[in-house]
Formats: C-alpha cells, structure tokens, sequence
C-alpha cells in the first residue's frame, strides 16, 4: 500500500533547507519499509562514472507504479580539502502517468537524510539494545545526519564522537548539546566501542576506523564504505559478526559493493537484506549486528515519495 499524496502542477526546486523539510525522519522511515513492500518498485543498476582527478558520476534512476526518479550527483572526495561539498547534485523527480516532472530535490541533503533514515530503521528492527550511548566515527554530513536520525527515532540521550577532525568532532559535539543530548568526544574509536551499543560508521573510508570486537549487544550501521576498495572496518571485525552475530546487508547489490565485507572475504550474497527483514514476522536475531549500507536508487524514491506526500 502506497502512501497517498498529492500532485503538484508545476515543478519545484527545493534548496537543501526545503528539502530537509520534506523528509521527516518518522515520514521517510514509514516510505523505506513501504517501499520493500512495494512489488510495482523498480531499480535498474546504477551507472558509476570515474571522472578524472579521482571523482565518480552516479546516475541512479528508480520507478514505481506513480513516480519514476533519476539521481544524477557527483562524488568527488577531493573536495573535502577544498571545503567544498564531497557529494552535489540533484534528485529529479517524475510523474509516471504525465511524464511530467513534479520536483527536483538537492541531491546531498536526499543522501544524507535518506542513508540516516535507512541506518535508523535498520536499528529499529534489528539492534539488540537501542538505549545507547551511540558512538559516532565521522563527523560529517553523514555523521550530523545520523545523529539526528537515531536522536529522534531511537530516544537516544547520549552521543560519543570520534573523527580524524578534533574540529569537525567538537562541533557535532555542540550541535548534538543544542539538542538536548548529552556529548563528549573522544580520541579512540575502538575503546569506546566497549560502552557503545550503538555504532555508526560514515568516514571517508579510506582505512579502517574499527578493528576491536563490538559488544554482545552491539548494532554497528556501516555506511562509509559503498564500493569494493572502500573501508572502514577492520575484517576480522565483519568475520566476528558473521559467524558469531546477524550479519544484513541493505540490498542484494552489496554483493558487488561492500568493500568492507568483500576485503573481509565474506560471500556476501549469502547475507540477508533489508527487505528480508522488512518481509519477515520475526527475523531472527543473534549476538552483535553488522548492517553494512551502500547505497539504493530505491532510497532515493522513497525520499521522493515522501517529499511528495510531505505538505510545504
């Protein structure tokens, strides 16, 4: 069953704040676990373009029976020394019956918010003890995102931060404090995993950040990492989850994308999806929780899907 929504009669070009309003973390969560059960959903593979200097072209097109999108946006990870954005672009967004196009949305915010949104449902089904602390490695957008997506769907009241950016890291700091969270930043990622049963990784992925075994009752969302040369945990870590915890990916397509996963050895394809779990009753759960997330055109049709449902 769809989400019901009107239809607006022109095009609107929303900039990241209307975007942003657009996609409410409850609203957006609800359109995820909708659209897994949506068998009208389709999703080509994405086109992944190597630009020279180091950067990538996605272009990410998705439809379902009413709204068809193409996420076009650049990522170029050279930016982040230049302070500039690492990810821009835009998510355009169609009508099905018309052809007509009904939004275009800012690619980056849709990024964040929809890979915040997806990591949280992902914790709301499968993690084990969602009181927190929640640790944070990755100050980022993608940190901000999730900080304020696990704050508000998940209750959590205190935040740990660690990131390569003492700067970076105080300031997200500050901005969890504005929200009533406690927080505290901290040097040693791997320490902290200790008092953490909440663990989100969104780096770089340029090396490992984590390498000491999670708790019992550890959830980890790991979602730096979104090709097979990218990294962020150490694979002894995913090979611990896997024969002693649950282990679920995000989608099918992780088996050719999941670097941390794929340098750890593992046959990925063997792991179960998000939408196995959205589909099951009573997915079965053991010990520690590894969901490794890297990345779905159908989450940015979600978030169109929202977008459209979501009143201006």
């Amino acid at each position: 069953m769809q989400t019901s929504y009107p239809t607006p009669t022109a095009t609107t070009l929303l900039d990241a704040a209307q975007t942003a309003a657009r996609l409410p973390y409850p609203q957006l969560v609800r359109e995820l676990a909708l659209l897994l059960a949506d068998p009208s959903v389709q999703v080509p593979p994405r086109l992944v373009q190597p630009l020279p200097g180091g950067g990538c072209l996605f272009v990410m097109p998705a439809i379902d029976a009413r709204t068809a999108i193409t996420k076009l946006i650049t990522f170029t990870p050279a930016n982040a020394a230049r302070g500039l954005a690492t990810i821009q672009g835009d998510v355009v967004v169609f009508d099905v019956a018309t052809g007509q196009r009904k939004l275009i949305l800012d690619g980056p915010t849709v990024t964040a918010r929809r890979t915040a949104a997806v990591s949280l449902l992902a914790a709301q089904r499968l993690a084990p003890n969602t009181h927190g602390p929640l640790l944070i490695v990755g100050a980022g957008v993608q940190g901000k995102a999730h900080l304020e997506a696990f704050a508000e769907g998940l209750a959590v009241k205190e935040v740990v931060i660690a990131s390569r950016s003492a700067a970076s890291a105080h300031a997200l700091a500050t901005h969890a404090q504005s929200l009533s969270l406690q927080a505290r930043v901290v040097t040693n990622a791997n320490a902290a995993l200790s008092e953490c049963p909440l663990v989100v990784t969104c780096t770089p992925a340029s090396g490992v950040v984590l390498s000491a075994l999670p708790r019992i009752d550890a959830f980890i969302a790991a979602v730096g990492a979104f090709t097979p040369k990218m990294v962020e945990l150490a694979p002894e870590l995913c090979r611990y989850v896997a024969e002693q915890g649950t282990l679920v990916v995000d989608t099918t397509d992780a088996a050719h994308e999941a670097g941390d996963l794929l340098q750890a050895g593992l046959d990925v394809a063997r792991f179960a999806n998000l939408a196995d779990v959205i589909r099951s009753e009573a997915f079965a759960v053991k010990g520690p929780v590894l969901f490794k997330s890297c990345g779905w055109a159908g989450w940015d049709l979600a978030a169109a899907r929202t977008a459209l449902a979501v009143s201006p």
